[in-house]
């Protein structure tokens, strides 16, 4: 697959990417809860008294109602507000920095990968076939006195190299696939 799959992959499945996420709409649920905090409400009353007043004939039943509006001349809530906000910023900073660690670390596995797949593709094309058919030239070559014992010993030497060489790298193929699927978040490359 092509890097960008690779990244959108990361971007969806990191889950230290959605715990920055979801941390962004904590601080945001915060801070509509501390602007609720701070506002104020208006307050209504109404109220119905019997008494029996010899004053005033027509005052013995009474009905009050009261409207009473705050003024808000210093907000109690205002370091409430601004932490909050604070914490809005923070948390999207810190979300952006989960999500540049994803695409490094995403970036950096596909490039290994990518790198390991380059070394390892002429071994397995050319170079293990060639080194067979090499110590098995110098092997007839030394059954029919064609070649010296050492001339046998030093091609199969080489004919090991190459086979270890070839099995680490399929080892180094292998760490990097796995380092890939660590990166992206599950696995991609089986």
């Amino acid at each position: 697959m092509p890097r960008d799959e690779f990244r959108k992959i990361a971007l969806d499945t990191r889950p230290d990417l959605k715990a920055a996420v979801e941390a962004i709409d904590k601080a945001q649920t915060d801070h509509k809860l501390a602007i609720a905090n701070g506002s104020t409400d208006p307050t209504v009353g109404a109220w119905y008294t019997h008494n029996s007043s010899n004053n005033n004939p027509f005052g013995i039943n009474t009905l009050g109602v009261s409207a009473s509006i705050p003024l808000r001349i210093f907000d109690r809530n205002q370091g409430a507000k601004l932490r909050t906000q604070l914490d809005i910023n923070r948390n999207e900073r810190l979300r952006d920095a989960a999500e540049a660690t994803v695409l490094s670390d995403v970036d950096s596995g596909y490039a290994a990968l990518e790198s390991d797949l380059i070394l390892l593709r002429p071994y397995k094309a050319k170079y293990l076939q060639q080194s067979v058919r090499v110590r098995d030239t110098i092997f007839f070559s030394y059954q029919h006195g064609g070649a010296s014992l050492l001339d046998f010993l030093n091609v199969q030497a080489e004919y090991r190299t190459v086979q270890l060489v070839y099995v680490n790298l399929v080892g180094s193929y292998l760490s990097a696939a796995s380092q890939l699927n660590l990166a992206v978040g599950r696995e991609v490359i089986p």
